[in-house]
């Protein structure tokens, strides 16, 4: 009982020490920039004091600063770090364990089983030791929160004397308004704790490093003054170098402690960092405290781990956003630990108070222990009411749509509502007529306040006559639109479409990701099916459902109905999934299409719905390819529901291929939509993304779009009539957006008098001369001569009057023989050759069009083969004098009647105007043909421009080039696909072409294959090859410095630059020196984007291929390309809109598909011009 009694007092004295306190100074240092409290007067003697050191200085100030400094030594406990410390207050070192507590207790025998023994204790036993554990309890909790204020919340405990301290002043760590807070918390830093210290280092790092001082320096006031000025002076600029720093840092052989503060993520990977760590601390002792500041990236975590337990260090983990994460560190996790085993501690006390427990009950409740301690996690997680319960099956009462099929009924255009539809009865196009007199084209006009102009969907202006009332009852329809689009999107947003969307196909499989990353959200997943299976299965023909993680399994071998009885097996065996594996997305999607979709060919209305949290383990082309395969030529869909969990796990297993939130989406959307699919994206909270709500959201703007033009004319209405004269200067500014083109409208010339009439005919009777009586109209009196000017052909006139010169028309050419006759000596004459009759009629030319492709940009190659070069652009056919509408005023009808041809020929609208259709349809037909050759022409110039390594690179057109290569630290996930793809461009182009090359890698620094331009043989295709195999990734991307290196190079023609991001220096310093280098030299810079979602950098790339000639390649849509390619040239050209070319974002890609859509255009309006002229023909034959 009296050790008991010790141990207590010992605990109370260890309580009462003033390190577990908090000072009152801590708020206000963490609330503003640390500032030292000046302490107490003392009185100081000099008898036990230590001999002069050289730090004392003459200056009194100095002298206090010194003395100031040396009073607030830190206490050796606050020090030591926790393992150290719990060497001396653990449970085992305090004597607080079970082994102790069975030590105090009192063995009997049991006097019914002599073999049972029972241990029994004194009540005042059990209440003294669970004292104790109760107030080590408390004494870890205070050194706990001891450890989580001031500087070592944020940084953690720092051990060592002599210290070295690495910074990161990236972009991403000091950037975006965080500099401030980050040198704040530093300074905090330097006061609490490395004052304390007696040699100190200081390195920053981004992308160079820079330090204060050359080496380590001795801790004094003015050595933490300069640390001070050093960490306010810090500045953001570029990425985290670490590898560089560590280069540095590792030199300074007088440090045994490095401190690495990162808040971004690092520019090396974790291997290479880590090798170049174990081979520098070979025989050598200096533990790392890796500090991760305020970062997310789960690389930056791995990172910090693998290096602090390389050197035997400790890792902290710091968030400014989640509380919860700012215990991720080896402090607290080693007091967390020991208070968890006092705990244990104290239940076990509990158990003993209850009744008395003998060594064989001890054993089986160690064993119970170890049995709960194998139940799986997942086995606790919390689960809704009813989780096991058996499914309450709903009815649906109609046939679900998808928002695409269900706007074909109820969208804007579809209810005539459109405004354009609405305003087109009133609408009238702009007239031009040519007048010979004037000889010349005039359009017509109108007064000002009798119509106001508005511009259509097609880019023409026109002239609309308001009618408010109208307007006013179509605003209301738009808003009754609107409401029904609102209920639309409630629906959608609803019970299990909130989590799947809407399941709309008859036959459906069900894919669910099991991987383990899941395994904390298997209660989530089985109830989302559980809501799927209740509400949106019983009213489809066949389904079942696949699970998959690194192996696929499935609930049935085959579909089955969705009966009542399989339903319920089903949710069944949905209790019965596990997580584990990874995410092998493609063996689910194989076993779901060989097994159960066999015969998807000849079925209708099939659905894979694939329900997954992460990226798959396979490539995204891979999977779109596949995708895109399975789906051709048959109607089956692949949807993707992707459910966002709330933070990743870095401490449990890390996924085959992980991906941000963001990517993930955009991945898994543009697989879906391989697919012809919908993607869905949600999480707890609702639905972030979806397709069919999308498409709505998207009417309804345009239904606000309509509203707010309808207010804008009633509104310029208004002001046309007068009543809203004050708002004059606001509506000028509203009437832009209605008229956007509007083209300024040119005087009509005077009407010439009967003097300037009388001297057009004199000039234009070239043969015959002029009587006297023009003579007399064209003579001037001499007084005029002083102020009119002398008289000048007709010509000079029209000239100088700012006018066209107008061409004379070309006379037919003809041959004729003269003789003479008998009669009065006259001359006669007989035409030889006669005038050739020029034909009325227009004739659809026949293509040209090459067989084998020509290496040439597209925009070279349209020049030869683009459909204005043929003659087949249709607008131009349709649009001569002889197609013309016109329309005359009548005097005694008072109105404007069209002309007698005009109830002959069909009339078309083109361009906004009206013309007449003089084709016959055989002709039509004619045209028709001609443009789908020209249109598989097209295509198939696509596929090969999208086909080896032109996917890619693109086209090399040059005969000298150089390829530019980016081996920076961010292309080291894709650098084997992109050596397999310039392996390929070595081969299939500049061998194949005959092309002088070499190759240049930049990241750091700037490596070149050869030192000028090589003649692409065998020999040096192959030795290209092997340089380029032996090419690593590391560090940032000097692209300035590359293309200098390549414009010395003689003769160079062109550059083919890959890069995956800007430069690391200023993008406008490029392209300023790439136009220098240009001067007097014909340089054309190819850039190609590779894997860049930055729009900043894929703009500078644009710019400088645009400023230097050459073309900007960005080939991301290649697997949809080849798919619409291959639909185009099976299916036919039937349908304009389907299926719906990739948006390409490279110059030659983007020309011909431009190119492809003006082409399939034609062909529809073909079309409807045949079926018109079909219809009339038709009237005509039966009246």
């Amino acid at each position: 009982m009296s050790t008991q009694h010790d141990h207590g007092g010992s605990i109370t004295q260890i309580l009462g020490h003033k390190q577990f306190y908090t000072n009152k100074g801590t708020s206000s240092v963490m609330s503003q920039f640390p500032v030292r409290s000046r302490p107490s007067w003392q009185s100081f003697s000099s008898y036990g004091a230590e001999p002069d050191k050289g730090l004392l200085v003459t200056h009194v100030n100095q002298t206090q600063d010194l003395l100031r400094l040396q009073g607030k030594e830190a206490p050796v406990s606050n020090l030591l770090t926790s393992e150290e410390w719990l060497q001396h207050y653990s449970l085992e070192s305090m004597k607080l364990t079970i082994d102790d507590l069975l030590s105090k207790g009192t063995i009997t025998v049991n006097p019914d089983n002599k073999n049972l023994n029972h241990i029994q204790f004194y009540p005042s036993i059990l209440d003294d030791f669970e004292s104790s554990v109760c107030e080590t309890i408390e004494l870890y909790h205070n050194r706990m929160r001891w450890l989580m204020e001031g500087s070592r919340k944020m940084f953690g405990l720092l051990k060592g004397t002599r210290v070295g301290i690495v910074v990161d002043t990236s972009d991403g760590n000091c950037g975006f308004g965080r500099l401030q807070d980050f040198q704040r918390r530093l300074l905090c830093l330097i006061d609490e704790q490395l004052s304390y210290k007696k040699q100190l280092y200081l390195l920053s790092v981004n992308t160079d490093i820079s330090a204060p001082w050359q080496c380590a320096r001795d801790i004094n006031v003015r050595i933490l003054h300069e640390a001070r000025q050093w960490v306010q002076q810090l500045q953001p600029g570029g990425g985290c170098n670490l590898l560089k720093a560590m280069k540095k840092v590792l030199q300074m052989k007088e440090l045994d402690s490095l401190v690495v503060i990162i808040g971004s993520s690092l520019d090396q990977t974790p291997e290479i960092l880590s090798d170049y760590i174990e081979q520098c601390l070979l025989g050598r002792s200096i533990p790392f405290h890796m500090v991760t500041y305020d970062c997310s990236n789960h690389l930056t975590h791995n990172a910090s781990k693998k290096l602090a337990e390389i050197s035997g260090g400790r890792y902290h983990y710091y968030s400014s956003v989640n509380e919860d994460q700012s215990y991720a560190n080896s402090d607290l996790w080693l007091l967390l630990a020991e208070s968890q085993k006092a705990v244990d501690v104290l239940n076990k006390i509990k158990e003993l108070r209850e009744g008395m427990i003998s060594e064989i009950l001890a054993n089986r409740m160690q064993e119970i222990s170890s049995e709960v301690a194998k139940i799986p996690p997942t086995h606790f997680l919390p689960r809704p009411p009813n989780h096991d319960g058996p499914l309450s099956i709903e009815m649906p009462e109609f046939q679900a749509k998808t928002s695409e099929d269900w706007l074909k009924k109820n969208s804007l255009k579809a209810k005539k509502l459109s405004l354009y539809q609405v305003l087109a009865p009133n609408a009238f196009s702009l007239i031009e007529e040519f007048v010979p007199v004037l000889q010349r084209t005039v359009s017509s006009t109108l007064h000002e306040k009798a119509m106001l102009q508005f511009e259509w969907h097609d880019g023409t202006v026109k002239h609309l006559h308001v009618d408010p009332p109208s307007l006013y009852d179509y605003q209301k329809k738009l808003s009754q639109m609107v409401k029904v689009y609102e209920k639309r999107v409630d629906w959608l947003s609803s019970s299990s479409r909130t989590i799947w969307g809407t399941v709309t196909e008859k036959r459906v499989i069900l894919l669910v990701d099991l991987s383990v990353t899941n395994s904390m959200y298997i209660i989530h997943i089985q109830h989302s099916l559980r809501l799927v299976l209740e509400q949106q299965m019983a009213n489809k023909e066949l389904f079942n459902i696949i699970g998959f993680g690194s192996e696929t399994e499935e609930w049935q071998p085959q579909m089955v109905p969705p009966t009542a009885e399989n339903l319920q097996d089903a949710w069944k065996w949905i209790l019965t999934l596990q997580c584990k594996g990874s995410r092998n997305v493609m063996a689910a999607l194989k076993k779901a299409i060989e097994v159960h979709f066999k015969d998807r060919d000849h079925k209708e209305s099939q659905g894979i719905y694939l329900f997954t949290s992460g990226v798959p383990d396979q490539e995204k082309h891979a999977v779109s390819s596949f995708i895109a395969e399975i789906c051709g030529g048959c109607d089956l869909q692949v949807h993707i529901c992707l459910f966002s969990i709330k933070d990743f796990d870095f401490n449990g297993t890390v996924p085959a291929r992980y991906a941000t939130p963001s990517e993930t989406a955009i991945i898994l959307k543009e697989i879906s939509h391989s697919g012809n699919g919908r993607f869905h994206w949600f999480r707890e909270t609702g639905i972030i993304e979806s397709d069919d709500i999308d498409i709505i959201l998207s009417e309804m703007e345009k239904a606000a779009n309509y509203s707010q033009k309808c207010y804008l004319l009633l509104e310029s209405l208004k002001e046309r009539s007068g009543k809203h004269k004050g708002n004059k200067h606001c509506l000028e500014k509203d009437l832009k957006m209605l008229v956007q083109k509007s083209s300024p409208q040119k005087l009509l010339p005077p009407k010439p008098t009967a003097l300037t009439l009388s001297r057009m005919n004199a000039k234009e009777d070239q043969t015959e001369k002029s009587n006297s009586a023009v003579k007399a109209l064209t003579w001037r009196p001499n007084s005029g001569k002083a102020t009119i000017p002398p008289v000048q052909p007709f010509k000079a006139w029209v000239q100088n009057a700012g006018e066209k010169e107008i061409k004379q028309k070309k006379q037919p050419k003809t041959s004729f023989s003269l003789f003479y006759v008998d009669t009065q000596s006259n001359v006669g004459m007989v035409y030889k050759t006669y005038p050739s009759k020029k034909s009325v009629r227009i004739s659809i030319p026949f293509a040209a069009l090459p067989k084998d492709e020509e290496i040439c940009s597209t925009k070279e190659w349209m020049k030869k083969y683009g459909l204005k070069k043929l003659k087949l652009d249709l607008h131009r056919l349709v649009s001569g004098p002889l197609c013309s509408h016109k329309k005359n005023l009548v005097q005694s009808l008072n109105k404007k009647v069209s002309a007698k041809y005009c109830t002959i020929f069909p009339s078309v609208e083109v361009n906004g105007v009206v013309r007449h259709l003089h084709f016959q349809p055989k002709e039509i037909e004619e045209y028709m043909e001609q443009i789908q050759r020209v249109l598989k022409r097209y295509i198939q110039r696509m596929q090969w421009l999208l086909s080896g390594s032109r996917c890619l690179f693109g086209t090399v057109l040059e005969k000298k080039v150089c390829i530019l290569l980016d081996t920076s630290g961010s292309m080291d996930p894709y650098m084997s696909n992109v050596k397999k793809e310039l392996t390929s461009l070595i081969w299939e182009q500049l061998r194949t072409n005959c092309i002088s090359f070499s190759l240049i890698t930049f990241s750091e620094s700037v490596a070149m294959w050869q030192d000028c331009l090589v003649e692409a043989s065998d020999e040096a295709c192959h030795d290209a090859v092997q340089w380029l195999a032996r090419v690593r990734t590391h560090g940032n991307t000097c692209t300035l410095e590359a293309i200098q290196k390549a414009f010395e190079f003689e003769n160079i023609q062109g550059i083919y630059l890959l890069t995956d991001g800007k430069p690391d220096t200023s993008c406008s310093l490029v392209l300023k020196e790439a136009d220098n280098l240009l001067k007097g030299r014909k340089v054309k810079i190819h850039t190609i984007s590779f894997n860049c979602s930055d729009s900043t950098a894929n703009e500078f790339l644009k710019k400088l291929a645009a400023q230097t000639g050459g073309r900007y390649h960005h080939c991301h849509g290649d697997v949809d390309g080849h798919f619409a390619a291959y639909r185009m040239l099976k299916e036919g050209f039937s349908n304009e809109d389907d299926p719906v070319l990739p948006a390409f974002e490279g110059d030659d890609l983007k020309r011909l598909a431009e190119e492809i859509d003006k082409a399939r255009h034609f062909l529809r309006q073909a079309r409807s011009f045949r079926s018109l002229l079909l219809e009339r023909q038709m009237k005509s034959d039966q009246v």
